[in-house]
């Protein structure tokens, strides 16, 4: 007798542990969202018009059944900063992508739900409406598919999509704002990932010393600035070739010659080609200033040590991309630039010049529920 009851009661253990990632905890608190009375606008702004040179707003990219409204942006606002979305009630989207850091993290790799440690750097999420393929491997085709992963990672978040939407019905401020934002309170994964991709498209950089200073002739800019700047744009350098637009990206992944062998192989490991290892997303660099540290695995800590590695630190790899290389094929010789300490610190200069005050301290962006 005494043995059935502990084979029972042990059963019941195993029942118990093998179902506890499928229960749905309270809410982290009752601590609610703080919204303006008179909602803000999160409509497009009016870029400058260098925004419009270089093809940049044929990259632009915003579904046609997903336009940013100001009621959508505001509910993906709180979707975004809500630690309640995450399994134990610790992490938000918030959590890795710090508005005062340029919405990116401010170590190398983030920490999970539970303590564990991310594969890659946390990616920035400025200016994203110029892009459509996420990820440093770029395996997520859309923001919209984007935004729903980190929710089922299992080191970041820790949650199913029904759970997610099992714990959102379960908070009282977000009927109201569904509501809002798509005319009835019923809550689906569809809406979340919409809200959520309309508030990311509405972090945009556009208010940097660079671009005041673009009508002006650069007349605003130090001696210094001015001297990076030239460095940046020479075509000796080619930091403009892979740093292209007005918003000084591409929406390619290239091999930058981090690595002679790559313990991640960033695209290759997505597409399963060889000519796509060490291929990894090219960032943008607005607010570049902001987002140490630098590289899909955080491995540079300053921008002077970003600004080194293309000077005299391009590994050989069979990939490594055409623009960094002596011969402009992929593959070729590794490209050193031999700047001078002047020249390295006048690029960094011209880079800082790129930081958009406005945009980090803007609160249309800020986390509503700290109090």
């Amino acid at each position: 007798m005494k043995r059935k009851l502990l084979g029972f009661v042990l059963l019941l253990t195993v029942i118990f542990l093998s179902c506890k990632k499928d229960d749905t905890n309270e809410p982290a608190s009752t601590l609610l969202p703080s919204l303006p009375e008179i909602p803000y606008s999160y409509l497009s702004p009016n870029f400058p018009p260098h925004f419009d040179l270089g093809g940049l707003p044929f990259f632009a990219f915003e579904p046609d059944d997903n336009p940013i409204t100001d009621a959508g942006a505001a509910l993906g606002r709180v979707l975004f900063y809500d630690k309640n979305l995450s399994y134990n009630l610790s992490t938000s989207c918030g959590s890795c992508h710090h508005q005062e850091h340029g919405f990116t993290d401010y170590a190398a790799t983030s920490k999970g739900h539970e303590g564990g440690r991310t594969r890659r750097n946390a990616s920035h999420l400025v200016n994203q409406r110029f892009n459509r393929r996420q990820f440093w491997d770029q395996r997520a085709s859309t923001l919209e598919a984007q935004v729903l992963m980190p929710f089922q990672d299992e080191l970041e978040m820790g949650m199913t999509l029904d759970q997610v939407v099992y714990r959102l019905k379960s908070l009282n401020y977000y009927p109201e704002l569904f509501n809002a934002a798509f005319g009835n309170e019923e809550i689906t994964t569809d809406k979340v990932s919409k809200a959520l991709s309309q508030f990311v498209r509405s972090i945009v950089s556009y208010q940097t010393k660079y671009d005041e200073g673009v009508p002006l002739d650069f007349s605003n800019y130090s001696q210094m600035e001015w001297d990076g700047k030239d460095i940046f744009f020479n075509g000796i350098t080619r930091c403009n070739q892979c740093h292209m637009t007005a918003n000084f990206y591409t929406p390619q992944a290239f091999n930058d010659g981090l690595d002679v062998e790559y313990a991640d192989n960033g695209r290759g490991e997505i597409t399963g080609n060889v000519a796509d290892n060490g291929r990894f997303k090219v960032p943008m660099l607005r607010n570049v200033e902001l987002t140490s540290p630098y590289m899909h695995d955080g491995r540079f800590s300053t921008l002077e040590e970003v600004v080194e590695h293309y000077n005299s630190g391009l590994q050989p790899h069979p990939n490594i991309e055409d623009r960094l290389t002596v011969e402009n094929q992929i593959g070729g010789t590794p490209y050193q630039l031999n700047l001078t300490e002047y020249q390295k610190s006048a690029l960094v200069a011209f880079l800082k010049t790129l930081t958009d005050h406005p945009l980090i301290a803007d609160p249309r962006f800020s986390d509503p529920f700290v109090q």
